[in-house]
């Protein structure tokens, strides 16, 4: 009990706890789309709707959380773990915090922020969505976990099979994040003057906000997203075997598919981001209040 009083006292702890707060909503709250979108992107089988069909006929509706196992396994830490190396980083990068403690981080220091935390957390996020991606590809329908997955990449690919993307994740997280964070603090002021100081805008402003900071980063970023989901399933998925790197996938794909084959699933992805993001940060938001109210009332009972 006092290991969880301590964490809750201090602001670290209180980020640490409602990012893993906002992870899980957004990863319940998004999944079945992620499904859609990695089966789009991995080949061409036509448009969401129609995979979405074909799922649910063949596989049945519970195969469109195929693979959560290893994100919710992993995102309360995850999630957690951004949210608080983003306010360090925030704050590290922003002196003028420092000197006046009631002042909020600069939208530089919001964006740089964001850049170094994408950039730290590929080193979870890239083994994670690698399991991910080979559960969501699967077409068995015998139940297959996460750990089952892990076992037979370090069998037969080794420790490097478990790294299989990392250059291309952090290429792609790290600006992301930057973007991610910046339209988040700058949509919430525009929607609600004043709240980044007051911290006291609406669940739908929170998530307007957020869903509009999932859309921007994703937008960005997303045909580094597709290639990574390539060199990531080719050695689960027979046809998509024989990429030399990131280089040689997106000259293979675009050869042998075309240009849209980059933004194939986009669509679906801005979909599934404006919902996930926008349930992070509603979560994280309201459980940051509630900690920080719960945290108010035990001193008013103390000093009672």
């Amino acid at each position: 009990m006092d290991f969880w009083q301590d964490l809750l006292a201090s602001n670290w702890g209180r980020e640490f706890v409602a990012g893993g707060f906002g992870g899980i909503a957004g990863t319940i709250a998004g999944h079945p789309l992620d499904t859609l979108r990695i089966r789009q992107q991995s080949s061409n089988t036509g448009s969401a709707f129609s995979i979405l069909r074909q799922v649910v006929i063949k596989e049945g509706p519970a195969a469109l959380y195929k693979g959560m196992g290893a994100p919710l396994a992993s995102v309360t830490f995850q999630n957690a773990l951004v949210f608080q190396i983003y306010a360090i980083l925030s704050r590290a990068f922003d002196s003028s915090i420092f000197a006046n403690t009631d002042s909020v981080p600069s939208y530089k220091g919001v964006a740089m922020a964001g850049v170094g935390t994408g950039a730290i957390q590929s080193l979870i996020v890239s083994s994670v969505e690698l399991i991910k991606i080979r559960l969501q590809l699967s077409k068995k329908t015998s139940p297959t976990g996460p750990i089952h997955v892990a076992k037979t990449i370090l069998k037969t690919e080794g420790i490097r099979g478990l790294f299989r993307g990392f250059n291309i994740t952090i290429l792609r997280d790290a600006p992301a994040h930057g973007i991610y964070f910046w339209t988040y603090e700058y949509m919430r002021e525009q929607l609600h003057p004043g709240c980044r100081k007051t911290g006291d805008e609406s669940l739908k402003t929170m998530w307007i906000s957020g869903g509009l900071a999932g859309v921007s980063s994703w937008i960005g970023c997303y045909p580094l997203d597709v290639v990574k989901t390539r060199l990531q399933a080719q050695s689960w998925t027979s046809s998509r075997k024989g990429y030399d790197g990131v280089i040689d996938c997106v000259e293979k794909s675009v050869k042998q598919e075309g240009h849209g084959v980059l933004w194939r699933g986009l669509r679906t992805t801005l979909a599934r981001a404006f919902v996930v993001n926008g349930a992070i940060f509603a979560a994280y938001e309201t459980a940051i209040r509630c900690l920080i109210n719960q945290q108010r009332k035990q001193h008013s009972d103390r000093s009672s």
